[in-house]
């Protein structure tokens, strides 16, 4: 067999020898390596590396949010909230803490503002507990921060106005242990603007986990207490009587009388014995749980300090010489007032608004005398303000 001479295998090499950069390489290529450091650190720096997909038309790269970013959120806006801690019947008062955490999203123009599970710290102002006669609670709240999932803090001002607030009314009666329960939802709106730093936001979206679906356990220590069946009568059963005996005669012989021996008389029975039962007793269920209830618009509740200088009634009830704070809800002119001493309700009394010729210039404690010579508060009246509260 004859042997293809050196030069066609030269010629054969050339011919079948890859062009550089046509084929890749199973092994590693240093020179390739550094080709790609190279672009990684001409890359500019906070810009986000996008993969080109057919028909994107050439499309920017995307882009983080610059340091300086923000996102505003308008007064008026609304966040969805749920009580992650339950507020108890007894010993709510104002100055207690009120822990949330937001339900449902807020976008600001196309952008997260707000991710849902963030938490948001707030306080109660005033609080109006349900009465035997009125099935309603009442909450006045602010809130003073919020807190996102990687830390980033917002705080939010509450002088000279109260950056976010909330009015809750619930359906609820003086039986529940619980005001607002567990996942109570209800809305905090933005009082004033809320500019919030877009890049700490994105790192918040990015670490938000979505909450678990479904009702959260109620906090009430009720328990519903199930009827009895009582006990039946015992009857211990009387004695029957006995008819006697008649009497027995025996006649006489040569003309001597009969001899009578009298018969027994007949006795009569005992009456059967009756012990009675227990009666059952009903079962008593647990109180419906509160709900929360869409409130009138306006101003929700009216809430002034005044002070007492001496012993003095309200519906029948004594209040010592200090300071109390009135609270009232709505706009209507019959009103039911409560009275409170550091924060406690101490009487609920019906009053009625009345206008003034001019703002009162001071705050005044106005008198009666009644028939029994107790002395009760008959008016209310507020520095700068051009009404009284008349006690009825």
């Amino acid at each position: 067999m004859r042997l293809p001479t050196p030069a066609v295998f030269l010629v054969f090499l050339v011919l079948v020898k890859p062009a550089p950069g046509n084929v890749a390489s199973a092994y590693p290529n240093s020179s390739d390596e550094q080709q790609f450091a190279d672009i990684q650190s001409d890359k500019p720096s906070g810009t986000v590396l996008a993969t080109s997909l057919p028909g994107d038309g050439g499309r920017e790269p995307a882009t983080a949010p610059s340091e300086t970013a923000t996102i505003t959120l308008p007064a008026g806006t609304r966040l969805t909230l749920a009580l992650t801690s339950p507020i108890w019947a007894k010993r709510a008062k104002p100055g207690d803490a009120v822990y949330t955490v937001t339900v449902f999203p807020v976008v600001s123009r196309n952008s997260m503002a707000i991710p849902i599970g963030t938490y948001v710290l707030g306080e109660i102002d005033a609080v109006t507990k349900p009465s035997w006669r009125d099935a309603r609670a009442l909450f006045q709240m602010h809130f003073s921060k919020i807190i996102f999932s990687n830390g980033y803090t917002l705080e939010l001002e509450s002088a000279p106005v109260q950056a976010a607030t909330a009015t809750v009314h619930e359906e609820v009666t003086a039986r529940n242990d619980v005001l607002l329960d567990n996942g109570a939802q209800f809305d905090m709106v933005v009082q004033t603007p809320l500019a919030l730093e877009a890049k700490r936001i994105a790192e918040a979206v990015r670490r938000t986990r979505p909450l678990p679906v479904g009702s959260a356990k109620s906090a009430s220590l009720c328990r519903p207490i199930p009827a009895t069946l009582g006990t039946s009568d015992t009857v211990i059963p009387g004695t029957s009587g006995s008819p006697g005996t008649p009497d027995i005669v025996i006649p006489g012989a040569g003309g001597m009388p009969p001899t009578v021996i009298p018969g027994t008389p007949a006795t009569p029975g005992t009456p059967p014995t009756i012990f009675p039962g227990s009666p059952g007793t009903p079962s008593v269920p647990c109180p419906a749980p509160g709900a929360v209830i869409p409130g009138p618009s306006g101003p929700q509740i009216h809430t002034h300090i005044f002070q007492m200088t001496s012993e003095l009634t309200v519906s029948g009830t004594k209040l010592s010489p200090e300071s109390y704070q009135v609270t009232w809800l709505g706009t209507d002119v019959a009103v039911q007032v409560d009275l409170l001493r550091n924060g406690k309700a101490i009487v609920r009394a019906a009053a009625h608004i009345a206008a003034l010729p001019e703002n009162s210039p001071a705050d005044r404690v106005l008198t009666r005398t009644n028939a029994d010579g107790s002395v009760s508060i008959a008016s209310l009246e507020f520095a700068g303000e051009s009404f009284a509260l008349i006690f009825d």
